[in-house]
């Protein structure tokens, strides 16, 4: 099972000056000016049993690049699995050329995540490690820099996969939404 999504845009930034070092109660310290040098888009898919990851950067982030992906996924699972990939309800992955590059392979079963809940697309906390651990702080003066770095922290990760685990259960999940709900209701009612 692979959890599939792109991170769309992300800039190579420098900051216009160095990143102060932590020093013994003095946190680290960076301009919040910055020179932005372009944007890349990472394409990923997370095996949610290993927590191996698939990963490649495109220039743009269209169904032409998500067909291209999708090939560099089935060039790298053994032919004999079925697929099942997990996604948004995103244009890109639903375009005609996608779906019929889908239905010629019988062995891939494409689930969708519900509209506004990427959230239950585990790839989506993959994203979130990547940003703390290598895109916050990282200066880049290119593209293609990024891009390696971007490799690099791929490759750094699959050295020891492990996959994410569901801390909570669907019944504890639900029942926080629905406590949400109700209070916000009870918020929208006070307010009329």
């Amino acid at each position: 099972m692979l959890s599939v999504d792109e991170k769309s845009q992300i800039q190579a930034l420098d900051r216009e000056q160095p990143v102060l070092p932590m020093m013994p109660g003095v946190p680290e310290r960076r301009t919040h000016s910055y020179v932005r040098h372009g944007t890349t888009s990472l394409f990923a898919a997370l095996d949610t049993a290993l927590g191996f990851v698939i990963g490649k950067c495109y220039k743009r982030h269209r169904a032409a690049e998500f067909l291209d992906f999708l090939k560099q996924i089935d060039a790298r699972v053994p032919p004999d699995l079925d697929i099942h990939i997990i996604m948004d309800n995103y244009a890109t992955h639903k375009t005609a050329l996608v779906r019929a590059w889908l239905a010629r392979r019988p062995h891939y079963h494409v689930h969708f995540t519900p509209t506004s809940a990427s959230w239950i697309n585990q790839v989506e906390r993959w994203f979130a490690e990547l940003t703390r651990k290598q895109l916050r702080r990282g200066v880049h003066t290119s593209t293609a820099q990024l891009e390696q770095d971007i490799g690099a922290f791929i490759e750094q990760h699959n050295q020891n996969p492990k996959p994410y685990r569901w801390t909570k259960s669907a019944d504890e999940i639900l029942a926080s939404v629905k406590r949400f709900c109700q209070a916000t209701e009870r918020r929208l009612c006070g307010e009329l």
